[in-house]
């Protein structure tokens, strides 16, 4: 069985305090879907926020003196917001698992929609260095184009489409959940926050929940 899903490359906590988060290894995969904990709903949270979390432009708002609205600052300021990750491809016959490589990111999910619809052909980060090729009927996925005798996945093209199409609701599922998350650890931020990672996961916002 083929099973896609979206994972976001996660890194240790690091004694993160501004809100509670799960522990988890650094350059670790956390999947992405409507069924996660608020824990892990935090650590993808904090993730993503920490990833854009870079010096504002001259143009841009300063950088707010408080922890919080410090650490926010990015991730609600940034015009091109990325989600470290991609989508993880798992064959459960063979136990070949298809990973994005350094550099990719959920941001870029829509290219998988390229392979089966578009020019056959995309590219997914390096070191490895993923790429899924469609074959005719087929598409092929190999783990490592850098490598001669990579291991490699092979799926009909009818069948990869509502694996992307699944992949895509948990992509949206797991937005809906964060926002509720946010409307209780995040509540003066909420919309901002949501909007911000609905950009990161190139996704339309959902309706924020009101503040409990």
């Amino acid at each position: 069985m083929i099973v896609v899903q979206p994972v976001l490359e996660i890194y240790a906590s690091d004694g993160f305090a501004l809100w509670p988060v799960a522990e988890f290894e650094t350059y670790g995969f956390l999947p992405l879907s409507g069924v996660l904990s608020p824990a892990e709903v935090g650590t993808a949270v904090m993730r993503i926020a920490d990833y854009n979390d870079i010096d504002p432009e001259d143009d841009s708002p300063p950088r707010p003196t408080d922890p919080l609205g410090a650490f926010l600052h990015g991730l609600l300021t940034m015009d091109d917001l990325l989600s470290p990750g991609g989508l993880r491809v798992t064959d459960t016959a063979t136990g070949i698992t298809f990973l994005p490589g350094c550099c990719n990111g959920l941001e870029e999910w829509r290219d998988w929609l390229e392979v089966v619809d578009g020019d056959g052909r995309a590219s997914f980060g390096h070191d490895p260095s993923p790429l899924a090729e469609r074959l005719g009927s087929t598409v092929q996925l190999t783990v490592d184009a850098e490598q001669d005798d990579s291991p490699v996945i092979e799926l009909p093209v009818a069948e990869l489409r509502p694996l992307l199409a699944g992949a895509e609701r948990d992509l949206a599922d797991f937005l809906k959940l964060a926002a509720d998350w946010a409307a209780q650890h995040l509540p003066n931020h909420v919309t901002p926050v949501t909007t911000a990672l609905a950009q990161a996961l190139d996704l339309p916002a959902p309706v924020v929940p009101s503040k409990p």
